[in-house]
């Protein structure tokens, strides 16, 4: 940790030496670093981290984070204790009403033949109903083609496990699970100029699509009907004992669009048939054993605990006061998600980056900053099921879309949509920051190119002018907000951690997320002491009460 709080010195004093950094820098025209916070900064994160610590305990201890269950409430409660220990004003942001949680109290899966008994491997979908204790029935593959209708299985499957896929081809892995952004994919990045088209939300299903979600809907409904022991599927990623998952899903008719479809976390949502995913190769032995004309019989073990106490959520808030009396009301907001999936400790997705932005916090605290305006963290809950947490708060801090949330331009804003400047979020695992996406803000191009002038001996400083999506940012930018998500190495997040029993402190990577609280930490105090706020995109039409 020393050699990268060296490396970095020499950056500063190189940059100090050519003239092309200043001190106090204060206005978006002329961008300029503050090497003097700077390097306390540096050296403040670097050489007292307590980053790991956090870490650990937000995943070991406090475990898997589900929204609305005991796990999200303690993280909620113990991040607000920290974030008070740093000296921060904290407070808690209640939203909804978001619906049940749940809590996987006891899960185990054993499988028998006639000849002999293996052990599954497997994981129940989050709001999964239980039993009260272990249950058995013989395993039916479910197939579907066209000599094999859902009639030839109706009165058929009540007390049995259903496989519902086809098993995964496997192949060896040729690629590297863990990656880091190369020159070329940096390059890629720094020279866009249009955003990749795509169909996105919102737009209108094709014949094909809505037809597979017909047969979707179809087969859901039978299932409900059939009243099976369970429904089992295999990890939707990877081989090597990976299982990819994420909540249990009701049967939604086609065309739904996808914020309308029925949740099983929803008070008044229909009873649903218990859901599991087992590992790839255990669901495919499983399968293959039956296409052999060998029956096996299932065990399971499935105790599960909803709430329904408060169907309330939380979002944890913290800030250090601004102290420009004619600036202190404006925030800067540094943000990422809390709450995680349940199948394992929710690392990289997404202790990784709560604790970055924590550490951020007590770096700057600690080292005494005066911002001219208030420095505010956000740890969201809800954004695992549609980014509820982040909606929420900007709905009622800072405006609402009228009409589509995906395809309205007019934004209603409250009488605080101009007091934030910036919010900035971290949530692609723990791989460490290479620059930003600018979100097509081209206004901000050489001020982010400045601040991130100081770190290039870590090669963070590609300054993209695309979009990025699926977390925080998108809330706060989709009302015009200046909202950003940082460029960062993938390392292991999309082929093993993500949403996986694999996301476990194992897979954080230390030098990567100190160095990431370090540049958050500068982006945020930058950013509180400009002159203005950051300027907003264009297309963007602001209607006030």
């Amino acid at each position: 940790m020393k050699n990268a709080l060296r490396y970095i010195g020499i950056s500063i004093l190189a940059f100090i030496f050519t003239g092309t950094i200043f001190i106090n820098a204060q206005s978006i025209d002329n961008p300029t670093v503050d090497m003097e916070v700077v390097e306390k900064i540096v050296e403040e994160g670097i050489e007292n981290s307590q980053l790991m610590n956090m870490a650990s305990y937000l995943t070991d201890v406090i475990g898997p984070r589900l929204t609305n269950s005991a796990g999200m409430y303690r993280a909620n409660e113990w991040t607000a204790e920290k974030l008070e220990s740093f000296g921060l004003d904290v407070h808690y942001h209640e939203w909804g009403p978001f619906g049940r949680g749940w809590e996987l109290k006891r899960f185990s899966m054993h499988a028998q033949s006639e000849y002999g008994y293996f052990p599954v491997t497997g994981f129940p979908k989050a709001w999964s109903v239980g039993y009260d204790g272990p249950v058995s029935g013989e395993v039916v593959y479910l197939r579907l083609d066209e000599n094999h209708t859902l009639d030839d299985y109706r009165g058929k499957l009540e007390g049995k496990f259903v496989l519902i896929q086809q098993p995964a081809e496997a192949e060896p892995s040729w690629n590297p699970i863990a990656t880091r952004n190369t020159t070329e994919r940096l390059l890629q990045l720094a020279n866009a100029t249009q955003q990749p088209t795509s169909g996105g939300p919102g737009g209108t299903p094709s014949a094909a699509v809505l037809a597979r979600q017909q047969d979707a809907y179809e087969r859901a409904q039978f299932l409900i009907e059939e009243q099976p022991l369970a429904i089992i599927d295999q990890s939707y990623r990877g081989f090597g004992g990976q299982i990819a998952i994420s909540g249990a899903t009701l049967p939604s008719e086609p065309g739904t669009p996808w914020a309308e479809r029925p949740r099983p976390h929803d008070m008044d949502a229909p009873q649903s048939i218990p859901q599991i995913s087992l590992t790839r190769e255990h669901y495919g032995r499983i399968f293959r054993m039956l296409e052999h004309g060998v029956d096996v019989t299932l065990e399971m073990d499935l105790q599960v605990e909803f709430q329904e106490d408060n169907l309330m959520a939380w979002n944890t808030i913290g800030e250090i006061k601004g102290s420009d009396p004619d600036l202190a009301d404006e925030v800067v907001i540094i943000g990422a998600h809390l709450d995680s999936w349940h199948a394992a400790t929710g690392a990289t997705d997404n202790a990784a980056g709560s604790v970055v932005m924590m550490e951020a916090m007590r770096i700057l605290s600690t080292i005494g900053v005066q911002p001219r305006r208030t420095i505010r963290i956000a740890l969201w809950s809800g954004e695992e099921q549609g980014l509820h947490g982040s909606r929420e708060y900007v709905s009622d801090h800072y405006g609402t879309i009228e009409g589509s949330q995906y395809q309205s331009t007019i934004v209603r804003a409250t009488e605080d949509y101009n007091k934030i400047s910036a919010y900035y979020n971290v949530d692609n695992g723990s791989g460490q920051i290479r620059g930003i996406f600018l979100q097509q803000n081209e206004a901000l191009r050489e001020l982010f190119r400045t601040w991130l002038t100081p770190f290039s001996d870590w090669d963070a400083s590609t300054v993209t002018w695309a979009n990025t999506g699926s977390t925080d940012h998108v809330s706060f930018d989709r009302v015009g907000i200046p909202g950003f998500q940082f460029i960062q190495d993938p390392l292991e997040y999309f082929t093993l951690s993500h949403h996986s029993n694999m996301d476990t402190y194992e897979r954080l990577v230390e030098q990567d997320l100190v160095r990431n609280a370090v540049i958050v930490a500068t982006f945020a105090y930058h950013t509180a002491m400009l002159d203005e706020i950051l300027p907003r995109k264009d297309g963007f039409t602001i209607v006030t009460d």
